[in-house]
């Protein structure tokens, strides 16, 4: 895989059970590009490490006065370095594709579990974890499998060498032979520490960014209450201790390349106290400690990549256990999609509720609670967020569909939709029928004064389709920001549309005027409504009132006020002290708004 044929045609299914299990599936998805750069890092460290025996051949060539031997020093030399120049330019270019191809697996990976979760992944992960896996583990995790066959070269290279010194000098040969294992498992007892610091790093970070999206996103309504300041100081407060821990791990791992100059070193000065010691009783000649002492000395190179493994792993597994964890979640009902592709059509019905929304009609439910409906309305999209029966839309389980037919079929819009940045034309091209036009949509959802908001807050735009829609909609209003999202849903025109509480930020008049739009555009679609606002309830076709998990009553929004005394109390605000005494006032008051919002409208 190289970078211009990125993304992935299939990034294969993770090994998520742990940290490591899914870094060594990374590894061994790469092998081939890992197998490349330790060649090339094999013919980069080999001839670095040929450089001292051509210069202690060079050498004792001069004190021999051997023409013959200088030329083939010189020879040797210039093999050496070319060796050198083309293995680290290789070796560099196949370490970069190995990172870059290792974080765009990962990001595609992430991509489709978040696709496949939909909006139960943020229920189950925080955002802020998620933006903290996406963004900087997956560099880290890149890191750590690039750099493993970089080790790989050196540690190899490092025995050849030290094979090779027991027999060009066996007696300093030892000496190195011993020395240089001593080296590389020195620091062996502290990485454990510098470890759970740098956990401790990647754990503190990841909580400062959650706060800081969490702060973000919820920016507008901290301003309305004043509490800013209070947030602001929770964040200096988490960024200050992941300056702290930063400190901390970073102390750790200048010890640890401390200890890794300072040992060379000693082993150096011991190398060349023996070797004089040799040379001076005549038992080895001056071109061979010469060589002896380069070996040493280049080696040190080599080593590095015995610390830098053991940092890239440090950093690399809290950020495997991070992404691992979001990779193996799981749909609570998914059965891969057991039936044949196909857009089912026909009534929707949910067998736990009870709720039935005919095909091609304007169905509005009911419920008391607010987070109870919301389960209902995205259950009936087919990403329930526990296991239970499934949704059956013309009869056919949702569960059993593969996922895009299942999307497909059924579009849901929560209560919360989302608006990515971009330009109107942007946030409305989606996957649709075709039937439905973009102004026919924005005319439904009533976006009039949304669309000359948009021109007028854009310094170029004079077409509001080009005009520029700030992240997540940050510069429009609550109830702007939720027309919008109507429009978009509309455009779709799913077979089944299931809207929550879409109306529930804009003013009576408006949503008089969403319904009718809503009724009219939807005409001989399904459309499954969850509201307890009057206006859209008297617009539907039929009325579904929800009462402890259980549709309890079927009728029209009049009717049910007339006859349903629990649904009157919802749809009226009625405490239950009120509902005895009081019902039939608060009737004629809902019927009076009713009409007055209708001739006004």
């Amino acid at each position: 895989m190289q970078i211009q044929d990125l993304p992935y045609p299939d990034p294969g299914v993770p090994d998520a059970r742990s940290g490591p299990r899914f870094l060594w599936w990374l590894f061994r998805n790469q092998l081939g590009g890992q197998l490349k750069s330790l060649a090339w890092g094999l013919l980069h460290f080999t001839s670095v490490a040929a450089l001292p025996f051509c210069v202690g051949v060079a050498v004792q060539a001069v004190v021999d006065r051997s023409g013959t031997g200088l030329a083939l020093a010189g020879g040797l030399l210039a093999l050496a370095c070319v060796g050198n120049a083309v293995g680290d330019t290789f070796l560099h270019r196949t370490a970069i594709t190995n990172w870059i191809t290792a974080a765009a697996r990962v990001q595609q990976l992430l991509a489709r579990k978040a696709a496949h979760l939909g909006s139960a992944l943020t229920r189950r992960v925080a955002a802020g974890e998620v933006v903290a896996v996406s963004t900087g583990d997956v560099e880290k995790i890149g890191w750590f499998v690039e750099a493993l066959s970089r080790f790989t070269a050196a540690l190899v290279t490092i025995v050849l060498v030290c094979a090779g010194l027991l027999v060009y000098q066996p007696a300093l040969g030892v000496v190195v032979a011993v020395g240089l294992p001593a080296l590389a498992l020195a620091v062996l007892p502290l990485l454990p520490r510098a470890t759970r610091r740098a956990d401790t790093q990647r754990e503190k970070a990841g909580r400062a960014t959650e706060l800081a999206s969490d702060t973000v996103a919820g920016l507008r309504v901290l301003r309305g209450i004043g509490g800013e300041e209070l947030f602001l100081d929770r964040y200096r407060s988490a960024s200050q201790e992941v300056r702290h821990a930063a400190v901390r791990s970073a102390r750790m791992w200048s010890l640890i390349s401390a200890i890794q100059v300072l040992l060379p070193g000693l082993l150096l000065i011991a190398v060349v106290w023996y070797g004089v010691r040799l040379a001076h009783e005549g038992r080895i000649t001056v071109g061979e400690l010469v060589a002896v002492y380069s070996s040493v000395m280049v080696l040190t190179y080599p080593l590095r990549h015995f610390e830098e493994i053991a940092m890239a792993y440090s950093f690399s597994r809290p950020s495997a256990k991070r992404a691992a964890g979001v990779l193996s979640l799981r749909r609570p009902t998914d059965t891969a999609g057991s039936r044949a592709a196909g857009v089912p059509s026909g009534d929707l019905y949910d067998p736990e509720t009870g709720l039935l929304a005919p095909a091609g009609r304007l169905t509005a439910v009911v419920c008391g609670d607010p987070d109870t409906a919301g389960l209902l309305a995205e259950r009936l999209g087919g990403h329930p967020s526990q296991e239970g029966a499934s949704v059956l839309l013309g009869g056919v389980p949702l569960d059993e569909l593969p996922l895009d037919s299942a999307r497909t079929a059924v579009l849901v819009q929560d209560k919360d939709p989302v608006l990515l940045s971009g330009t109107l034309r942007d946030l409305l091209d989606v996957p649709a029928s075709g039937t439905v036009r973009p102004d026919q949509a924005l005319a439904a959802a009533q976006c009039d004064d949304v669309l000359t908001a948009l021109v007028q807050g854009s310094l170029a735009a004079t077409d509001p389709m080009d005009a520029r829609i700030t992240e997540r909609g940050r510069s429009l209003s609550g109830g702007q920001r939720q027309r919008l999202a109507l429009a978009r849903s509309l455009i779709t025109d799913p077979e089944t549309l299931v809207l929550d509480e879409p109306t529930s930020a804009v003013d009576s008049h408006t949503e008089a005027r969403i319904a009718q739009g809503v009724r009219e555009l939807r005409e001989g679609r399904t459309t499954v409504v969850f509201t307890s606002s009057p206006l859209l309830l008297d617009r539907a076709d039929r009325v579904v009132f929800l009462h402890d998990g259980e549709a309890v009553a079927v009728g029209a929004h009049r009717e049910l006020v007339r006859t349903e005394p629990r649904y009157r109390a919802v749809v009226t605000r009625e405490t239950d002290d009120e509902a005895a005494p009081n019902g039939s006032v608060a009737l004629n008051d809902v019927l009076h708004e009713l009409e007055e919002i209708e001739e006004k409208a």
